[in-house]
């Protein structure tokens, strides 16, 4: 029993420490410094290919794919 007990113990132990490793999180924010974007810079989205900056291109692919994804011009309605 006593071989059980000192088992028992040092799992407990280690179990209480992981769960107290838990509760230490790290603040994840970062400083905001007033009037800059510090995130990735934005682009628009048919800046990358197979577009290249084409806007016009891009709209009619838009609009393409939207009206294939309509189920009244799909049935034949």
């Amino acid at each position: 029993m006593n071989r059980l007990t000192h088992w028992a113990g040092i799992a407990f132990s280690a179990m209480a420490a992981l769960m107290l490793a838990g509760c230490g999180e790290r603040p994840q924010v970062m400083e905001f410094k007033q009037g800059k974007y510090q995130g990735k810079p934005d682009e628009p989205p048919y800046a990358a290919a197979p577009f290249n900056g084409n806007k016009d291109m891009w709209e009619r692919d838009i609009r393409t794919r939207t009206q294939n994804q309509n189920e009244y011009k799909r049935i034949g309605s």
